[in-house]
């Protein structure tokens, strides 16, 4: 019999193996177990925990292991590893140990975890059904209980909630889980309402995803207590994540509810404004500003109520009045210049208080002060047509005083918001003389560039900077006779008036020497950067920037050599999903600037031998270009061909080289359409897709286009020959090329010989004044009587001998000191003479 004292040693020892198992010390537990046994080995107690013990050793999962180490161990450690077991792609669990890893977690309480048990949960939510469908479970059973159980738990956690409720296929009926759905999203609401919960943003984002998902089933749930408490958490002062949330679910309750939220939301506005306090007045300003882009119809209305400028300005004038709310109030005026009516409102009601806040407020808010100014300011200016300087500026600060200001800005480190100076600047740099100021400026050109290359991560500033540089190098459209004449007629119709003239300083001539002086001032290596950017604007505005840097065919080398001919490849190539490049403004821009660079550059020295970029990789966007467009960029607006020429040209130079894939290639892929191009009526389409042409004969595709002996091939010589005809030199002189090459091949021969005038349309041009087009008929006629043998060599002499091409290659020999003509004609000759004697 085991003495009592030593049992009960034994029995301590055996609960404590128990306790030290649960929090996960195995070796601790071991060796307790193994001295409990030693003491009394026939014990109930110690028999149980020796059987609890092996069972957990036996059928234990790592992940188990890891949450009690986590939970009963408050091993941090092990949390995080459990927490990254979770998170890892390929990861497979049974359902048992989710929901025991689970119910470890929830058996506590939230406070007394840390954060790393919101990793673990949603980890548990992704990776088993059988969590999301406990889930499902417990919200069946009370929304709020299972609420209050998740909430503190983390955002994750909470996001879990959303998941749950969004799925189906984990509830029993869709009535179930609506009700359960809509009990949630009221929570979330409360829970908003609380103090202290409008920080985090936690129950907003609730709010916002089952608004993205479910906003029809859920708008009738926001009542105005509802509504103002999610349009209190635009409050500018808040963090900007909480802010972004807050828009998102406005503007999608906005959406849906039509005009009863639109009526809701001018009703607390103006109640706000009414109430003249300075919370009310913070949270009605800054809300107008957040939805003014996202509704501006129903911001605009009311911001131009009859009184409600007028009503506010003097608030802002007491002796009590706050920073913050003249703050929130010029964030307001800033999101209203985007439309015409509020900055006339704002300029008539509140310019004198703009210009004192410029000279007299804090330098947040004068900053800002300035920027709406330069709205105001540059629109007043813009709209004036031929009588600007009539115009009589009430305030002491023109816009050329806020350019200075706003540039001093960009040089001044103490400078509040640097985002103020680029935006007033994007706005200022719509005025020619300030795109002048600006562009001759090296030391501000440096500094924008540095600003912009040192915040590519925000793309709000990145958009506001580029915005300067492509107003600086913007050329005025260029239009026809018969546009420029409509234009006219619809000035005269909608204003009654004569059309503005433009500036002198927006010129061709101008905005040429400006985008020199920024490529002078080294904008290659920003643009650059930004072509990293994967949002569709950043791309829109640097394939505009570069379209206009590279007009100018005296800097396309230079823009060669920095790297742009790269940089437009990379913007034009396929996206994520896609095959082949979307064609639109953005890609028709950078494909158009690509092909004028192309034109003015030796592709050897752009596309080396191996790596990138290939000269194979420029052909698909420069074809795109020759096909109409299927966008339209501009009304009332016939087909712009230069675009097509431009393009043809760059081909042709790629054609040259001797890279012989970018031939094979651009016959491959563009074959069709030039074919028609062959026979635009536009001469210089027409010339320029012949010279296309001419180049392609050194590759052996374009070669069998014409001389396979098919019928299509035989036709598509006949064109040629009959370009040999036409007035324009330089096509004549193209076809003469092209044809040159050919007939050195017998089909093509053939097919000579099969057009009537075949052969007399090759002696007439060794009959012209011009020695290209001699020596290209020249060489023509010479491979008709040198190269063919048989039935098609005598037929070929034949035919030239009856064209009286014995006179004609005589009398060019006489005339001609050309050593290329006259070795040809030489050759040409030899055997018609001697065919003649046989």
């Amino acid at each position: 019999m085991v003495d009592p004292k030593i049992e009960d040693r034994a029995v301590k020892l055996s609960r404590e193996a128990v306790e030290l198992i649960d929090a996960g010390h195995k070796e601790a537990a071991s060796r307790n177990l193994r001295e409990a046994l030693s003491l009394a080995p026939e014990n109930h107690e110690v028999k149980a925990a020796f059987l609890k013990i092996r069972g957990e050793e036996e059928s234990g999962h790592p992940l188990l292991d890891l949450c009690r180490q986590y939970v009963t161990g408050k091993n941090e450690n092990a949390g995080k590893d459990a927490a990254r077991y979770l998170h890892a792609d390929g990861t497979h669990l049974q359902g048992d140990v989710s929901l025991e890893c689970l119910n470890l977690i929830l058996a506590k309480d939230a406070g007394s975890l840390s954060a790393t048990q919101d990793d673990i949960i949603s980890g548990l939510v992704r990776q088993t059904v059988s969590v999301r469908r406990f889930f499902s479970s417990r919200l069946q059973v009370s929304v709020t209980t299972f609420f209050d159980e998740i909430y503190d738990r983390g955002d994750n956690a909470v996001v879990c909630l959303d998941t749950v409720v969004l799925d189906p296929t984990l509830w029993p009926s869709e009535n179930v889980r609506s009700h359960c759905e809509s009990e949630l999203f009221q929570l979330f609401i409360a829970k908003l309402m609380e103090s202290g919960h409008d920080q985090d943003g936690r129950s907003l984002k609730g709010i916002t995803r089952l608004l993205a998902v479910d906003a029809e089933k859920l708008q009738h749930l926001i009542d105005d207590e509802g509504f103002d408490v999610i349009l209190s958490s635009l409050d500018y002062r808040l963090p900007l994540d909480v802010r972004g949330q807050a828009t998102v679910a406005t503007a999608k309750y906005l959406e849906v509810s039509k005009e009863v939220g639109q009526k809701r939301f001018s009703d607390l506005i103006t109640a706000k404004v009414a109430k003249a306090r300075n919370e009310d007045l913070i949270v009605a300003f800054s809300a107008a500003a957040a939805v003014f882009p996202v509704v501006p119809a129903l911001t605009s209305s009311l911001f131009l109520t009859e009184g409600f400028l007028p009503s506010i300005v003097p608030l802002l004038h007491r002796e009590a009045k706050s920073p913050k709310v003249e703050l929130a109030l010029l964030e307001l005026f800033n999101a209203a210049c985007m439309d015409k009516l509020c900055r006339e409102a704002i300029s008539k009601n509140c310019g004198e208080w703009l210009s004192h806040i410029l000279s007299n407020g804090s330098d947040a808010s004068s900053e800002l002060a300035a920027v709406v100014l330069a709205k105001v300011r540059t629109s007043e200016k813009q709209g004036s047509s031929g009588s600007a300087d009539k115009i009589q500026d009430e305030t002491d600060h023109s816009v050329q005083d806020l350019v200075n200001r706003f540039k001093g800005q960009m040089s001044d480190h103490k400078v509040t918001n640097v985002h103020n100076p680029i935006e007033g600047l994007a706005f200022s740099s719509v005025k020619p003389d300030v795109k002048e100021q600006l562009a001759y400026d090296p030391v501000f050109l440096k500094g924008l560039f540095d600003v912009l290359g040192e915040n590519l991560e925000d793309t709000t500033l990145l958009y506001g900077g580029l915005m300067i540089i492509a107003n600086i190098t913007r050329y005025l459209p260029s239009l026809s006779d018969e546009q420029k004449k409509i234009s006219e007629l619809k000035a005269y119709a909608e204003a009654n008036k004569a059309p503005s003239t433009p500036n002198e300083l927006d010129d061709d001539q101008h905005v040429t020497k400006r985008c020199t002086a920024l490529i002078d001032a080294n904008i290659m290596p920003l643009l650059a950067d930004c072509g990293k950017s994967s949002l569709k604007s950043i791309h829109d505005l640097t394939s505009k920037i570069l379209l206009s840097l590279s007009k100018n065919s005296k800097t396309r080398g230079k823009l060669a050599q920095q790297g742009a001919v790269k940089l437009l490849l990379s913007i034009l190539g396929p996206k994520t999903g896609s095959p082949v490049p979307t064609f639109n403004e953005t890609t028709h821009n950078a494909s158009l600037a690509l092909a004028r660079i192309l034109i003015s550059v030796n592709p050897s020295h752009v596309f080396p031998h191996s790596g990138f970029p290939q000269i194979t990789s420029a052909i698909r966007p420069l074809v795109a270009l020759l096909k109409p467009a299927e966008i339209s960029f501009t009304a009332d607006q016939p087909r712009n061909l230069l675009p097509v020429f431009e393009s043809l040209l760059a081909l042709t130079n790629l054609a040259s080289s001797p890279d012989s894939t970018a031939s094979e290639t651009i016959v491959r892929q563009a074959w069709d359409t030039l074919e028609d191009l062959l026979l635009s009526n536009n001469t210089f389409i027409q010339r320029a897709a012949c010279e296309l042409i001419c180049n392609l004969m050194t590759c052996e595709a374009g070669i069998v286009k014409f001389a396979d002996g098919s019928k299509r091939a035989a036709q598509r010589l006949h064109v040629l020959l009959a370009l040999t005809d036409v007035e324009d030199v330089a096509t004549r002189r193209a076809a003469g090329g092209a044809l040159a090459m050919l007939t050195e091949y017998d089909a093509a021969i053939s097919a000579v010989l099969e057009r009537p005038r075949g052969v007399n349309l090759l002696l007439g041009l060794c009959q012209e004044n011009n020695d290209d087009l001699v020596h290209r008929g020249i060489v023509s006629v010479r491979n008709l009587t040198c190269i063919p043998s048989g039935d098609i060599g005598k037929r070929a002499l034949d035919a030239v001998k009856q064209g009286n091409g014995v006179d004609i290659l005589k009398g060019c020999l006489q005339r001609s000191s050309n050593p290329a003509i006259l070795q040809a004609g030489v050759e040409a000759l030899k055997p018609l003479v001697e065919h003649s004697q046989a």
